[in-house]
């Protein structure tokens, strides 16, 4: 209470004050209260476990400050109210957002259509026939998870409900089972080049170099850039094939392992009720499931994604840059180049459209789905992502809110020169992990954190004498940091929506899951942190850095992990 007497007192001595409202004076004349703003969300979020709940209430407090000139504390608090409301309206007419918000929906709905005709079951099932021990069922869904790259929830109404019966057979735990289809599905949705996450992360970029004053940076060539540097969802993907090749565990999974050897695998959960959320997307009774009714619309998605993003981007350039383009339209550096200058929203709403009314027109052509019911399943599948809209919408705000405020200036005149260059990617790493494991959530991380780990990894590097180029990929490593170690929380957490659904999925004991899946994310994240973002910090290009990393996910899993099977097979009742 003492703490909310002194920000109040604070609040109501500023309001007999008038400042010139300036980014540069904001910093000054509101100081330490600059920093209110993501201290409530991230404070919030550990407490409510609400991210949109916790984003909100951030966002008030900064609008609420700024309400104050003019209007004293009472005005700031109806003023700060209607700003709010401003600036969601405003993110939304805002061109790029708005294309962000439509190309995050189509694709939602490009998956449901995909889902009803039953082209992922299909799919699925096939790769599913090629299973035949333990090794090949493991690297088969991990291969599945690989292919459901555009979405996470997806992978878990999809490769769960497909694989368990044949991981069961195989005595493979359902412990391992839920590791693998959670451990696949929002790693490779974050690294996915098209997906329907990339809308979000471009975005939360572009919002941050906005507050270093770049307001033209191609947001989806920086996302591009990041992937090297995306050290736990790559060592993840890694450490999952490789574990399951090797058929070595440790931890509480190397017992749930051998015990579902020995003793076969029990059902302790119903998954009935995983089942019933995806009933509205499941194939109509009497369809035949068919590869190509997922294989067109996917490849259609992608191959129009890369024409429009060359083609966008060659509208774009000019000068000498577009002379050596059309010289050699094909080249390295044309490629780079038109992607590099090409606007993602559009891009991206484009091509999910075009493979939405593909998806449709095969579904009534086949006769699986009339044009209403077509309609509606595109439709339902935008649903499930209406929060992401949402927690994209509070993101801008809060940004919008900090840049204003001032917040990124006084952070780096606090900081810069206080955090050594070397350890600023893993703090960022393992501030994300905290705020992500805390709220369930990794893209209100993302948009909690981004907006200061731009401006602040900007400051470090430039106070510690880095050249422009290297700058620019140390900041780099530090957005990766950012989105990778808030997909490492959100896996940790056990009131994620992912880690829940990969239980219901597996058909596994939720709190089974999360202990047996904790030890091994915690040790791929220290290796993301020791061979990954300490050597990085350094200087080390990510070329040398990443093939040591994942040498370090060999040696781990070779010399800590055991075999599930052979010399060291235990007894039944040791296993239990």
């Amino acid at each position: 209470m003492r703490s909310l007497g002194l920000v109040l007192s604070m609040f109501i001595s500023l309001s007999v004050f008038s400042f010139a409202g300036d980014v540069a004076t904001n910093a000054e004349y509101f100081g330490l209260l600059t920093l209110l703003p993501p201290a409530i969300a991230i404070i919030l979020a550990f407490v409510t476990k609400n991210v949109i709940l916790s984003l909100f209430i951030g966002v008030y407090s900064g609008t609420f400050l700024l309400g104050m000139e003019g209007g004293g504390f009472f005005g700031g608090l109806v003023g700060g109210f209607t700003d709010i409301i401003t600036r969601i309206i405003n993110s939304m007419a805002d061109s790029w957002n708005a294309g962000i918000i439509l190309q995050v929906l189509a694709i939602g709905g490009l998956i449901a259509l995909i889902s009803k005709m039953g082209g992922a079951r299909a799919v699925a099932e096939s790769l599913a026939k090629r299973a035949n021990s333990p090794v090949s069922a493991q690297i088969i869904t991990w291969i599945l998870g690989l292919f459901i790259f555009f979405d996470d929830y997806a992978n878990a109404l999809i490769v769960g409900p497909i694989m368990r019966p044949i991981s069961d057979k195989m005595r493979i735990s359902r412990e391992r089972l839920a590791f693998i289809i959670d451990a696949t599905a929002a790693p490779i949705a974050g690294l996915a080049l098209i997906s329907t996450w990339i809308g979000y992360e471009i975005s939360v970029i572009k919002d941050g170099y906005a507050i270093i004053g770049m307001e033209n940076i191609n947001a989806y060539g920086i996302f591009v850039e990041t992937i090297p540097y995306r050290f736990y969802n790559i060592l993840m993907l890694a450490f999952v094939a490789i574990s399951s090749y090797m058929s070595r565990d440790f931890g509480p999974m190397l017992k749930a392992e051998r015990n579902a050897r020995l003793n076969g695998v029990a059902s302790p959960v119903n998954s009935e009720d995983l089942e019933g959320e995806a009933t509205s997307t499941m194939p109509k009774e009497g369809v035949t499931p068919r590869m190509r009714n997922a294989l067109i619309p996917i490849g259609i998605l992608i191959l129009f994604s890369f024409i429009g993003f060359y083609y966008n981007g060659l509208s774009s350039l000019d000068g000498e840059v577009l002379a050596r383009v059309n010289e050699s339209p094909l080249s390295a550096f044309a490629i780079r180049e038109t992607f590099g200058a090409s606007d993602a929203s559009v891009v991206l709403f484009q091509a999910a459209v075009f493979a939405s009314i593909v998806a449709l027109f095969m579904g009534v052509s086949q006769r699986i789905l009339s044009v209403g019911e077509a309609i509606e399943t595109w439709i339902h599948g935008m649903k499930p992502l209406i929060i992401t809209c949402v927690i994209l919408l509070m993101a801008w705000s809060l940004s919008s809110v900090i840049k204003e405020l001032g917040t990124s200036t006084y952070l780096i005149s606090m900081l810069s020169s206080r955090i050594p260059k070397a350890v600023m990617p893993s703090i960022i790493f393992i501030l994300a992990s905290f705020i992500a494991f805390a709220t369930g959530t990794s893209y209100g991380t993302m948009g909690i954190l981004m907006p200061l780990a731009i401006p602040l990894a900007n400051a470090v590097g430039l106070n510690a004498g880095v050249a422009p180029e290297a700058l620019h990929t140390y900041t780099v490593a530090c957005i990766g940091a950012v989105l990778t170690g808030a997909i490492f929380g959100d896996h940790c957490s056990p009131i994620s929506d992912t880690t829940i659904m990969s239980s219901m999925g597996a058909g596994c004991d939720h709190l089974s899951h999360v202990r047996t899946q904790l030890v091994y994310a915690l040790s791929v994240a220290g290796l993301s942190v020791v061979f990954g973002y300490l050597p990085v910090g350094m200087g080390l290009p990510a070329t040398v850095v990443l093939p040591l990393s994942i040498i370090s996910v060999v040696a781990m899993v070779r010399f800590i992990g055991k075999p599930v099977e052979g010399e060291e097979r235990v007894s039944p009742q040791a296993a239990a």
